[in-house]
């Protein structure tokens, strides 16, 4: 794979310029493409031409760039995000007509919790969560309930590099977080991202009983029905993981 004069592969450069379109940005001119991927013009040009013959990205007029269906075909077509979307909307469906609020869908990666899939409706409380897009671990219910799960090595990796840059939760506190939630068996952050907010979550188990998802909703701050909530959450959970089991024999 040849590389560039900065050492950088085809790949970090098709990589680059495909990551490089900014959230809720559909279209870019070629000049801020290059810029934002931190690319030479010409060299943006060249990939971005290689991957419209491949109906990753779609030319437009004047020069504007946009990501191509044939990426969301590719995409879609084999992720395992869609077969755990799949197991779980007749779930979040159920959960959120009792709720009449947001449910959502969540998986870990890396330090951050990756929102697969997100039921809101009309008067719904605010939720910053958004399909396709991430949070750091510890501002979200989900993410603590993913992390409080995992591996005692994995969660102690995690916490020698943990620094919250808001100062709002030492290392200390995130451990007793994590500790708390896995006694529980859910994880709950009030007014963490919204003042006017509930997050409350629980891990979705397979079959070996290792946590690749999280299943949870976004309630207002004076909701108190976590004697019916939580249960209802974690029988929604089972029976995702029961799907999944199935999905996979």
């Amino acid at each position: 794979m040849a590389n560039s004069m900065s050492g950088d592969s085809v790949v970090d450069r098709v990589v680059r310029v495909i990551a490089a379109f900014p959230d809720g940005v559909s279209s870019l001119q070629l000049s801020q493409l290059a810029e934002l991927a931190g690319l030479p013009l010409t060299t943006t040009h060249r990939l971005v031409r290689q991957l419209a013959q491949h109906g990753l990205v779609d030319l437009g007029d004047g020069g504007s760039v946009r990501l191509g269906l044939r990426l969301w075909e590719l995409v879609n077509r084999n992720s395992p995000a869609l077969v755990l979307r799949q197991a779980a909307l007749p779930f979040m469906e159920d959960i959120q007509q009792v709720l009449n609020q947001n449910v959502n869908l969540a998986v870990l990666d890396g330090w951050e919790v990756l929102f697969v899939e997100r039921l809101s409706r009309r008067g719904s409380v605010a939720n910053r969560a958004q399909i396709a897009r991430r949070m750091p671990v510890h501002i979200s219910s989900a993410g603590v309930a993913l992390m409080a799960f995992k591996p005692k090595d994995l969660q102690g990796e995690y916490l020698d590099q943990f620094a919250d840059p808001s100062g709002r939760i030492s290392p200390r506190e995130m451990r007793v977080l994590l500790a708390e939630a896995n006694r529980q068996g859910y994880a709950q952050l009030a007014g963490v991202v919204d003042p006017d907010t509930w997050g409350i979550a629980v891990p979705v188990f397979d079959r070996r009983k290792n946590a690749l998802a999280a299943l949870g909703v976004v309630v207002p701050l004076h909701e108190m029905r976590l004697q019916a909530l939580i249960p209802a959450l974690q029988t929604a959970a089972r029976g995702i993981g029961r799907q999944l089991g199935e999905a996979v024999t």
